[in-house]
């Protein structure tokens, strides 16, 4: 058991660490990233999307018995990070003044995002505990999926206001919290496992309102065509991403 649990710590460690793919960008200069800045956006609505309506509904419709209970948790997942994001609104308006030019879109992809890997945590827990191969494989396709939506994330909290090192920090910290999803795996076991099934399709309408709400009205802005067709393109890189991944499930 000690192996196993020597195993998924390291693998949930590896997993945290794709978060900081955004290392990259910080030699990139200033201009550089603002110019393409929308692009990665772009990737992040498609990842959003795909990893939505590809990956998490059709599972959780496949384990629901009532559908109509699955939908509902869907809507209850859109509604409550629109409530999130009216908090951080609120709260956005009573701060002072030089703290006001962090956008609350980038703290809500925190809390999604942490939220994401807990899930992942626990998906990769459970795994290991069935069997240490099953558990690697899991991994490795949490790797592969978390790739396209990282570098999506770090866009998007560098477009909210945050400096590039604090935007790769906050990224990071976020995805430690697979850690906790882990430790819950190992603690709760069966529990933990069941409990995925509600909360899955709640993160899923998290992702669905992010991509909507709040980064597709920022690529409207864009009046430009050949830009706008280039966004276009990632977005449905960002879903082919997705897609691709299918055959690792």
């Amino acid at each position: 058991m000690i192996t196993t649990y020597f195993y998924a710590f390291i693998s949930v460690f590896i997993v945290s660490l794709v978060s900081l793919i955004g290392v990259f960008a910080i030699s990139f200069k200033e201009e550089t990233i603002k110019k393409y800045i929308d692009l990665f956006i772009s990737l992040a609505v498609g990842a959003l999307l795909g990893d939505a309506f590809i990956h998490i509904i059709p599972e959780t419709l496949e384990n629901f018995e009532n559908t109509t209970m699955a939908s509902l948790l869907i809507i209850f997942g859109i509604l409550i990070f629109f409530t999130i994001e009216k908090f951080f609104h609120w709260h956005h308006h009573g701060e002072d003044k030089e703290e006001t030019h962090i956008h609350p879109v980038g703290k809500l992809v925190l809390v999604t995002d942490g939220f994401h890997n807990f899930v992942d945590g626990i998906i990769i827990g459970v795994s290991f505990m069935v069997s240490i191969p099953l558990g690697i494989a899991t991994s490795i396709a949490v790797v592969l999926h978390e790739i396209p939506q990282e570098i999506g994330d770090y866009a998007v909290l560098i477009h909210s206001g945050y400096e590039k090192t604090k935007a790769l920090w906050l990224n990071f910290i976020s995805a430690l919290f697979a850690i906790f999803g882990l430790v819950v795996a190992f603690i709760f076991g069966n529990i933990a496992e069941k409990s995925i099934l509600w909360v899955l399709p709640i993160a899923a309408g998290g992702f669905i309102y992010i991509a909507v709400a709040d980064l597709i009205p920022e690529l409207q802005k864009t009046k430009n065509l050949k830009y706008s067709i280039l966004q276009i393109l990632s977005v449905v890189l960002g879903i082919l991403a997705m897609v691709s991944l299918l055959s690792l499930e």
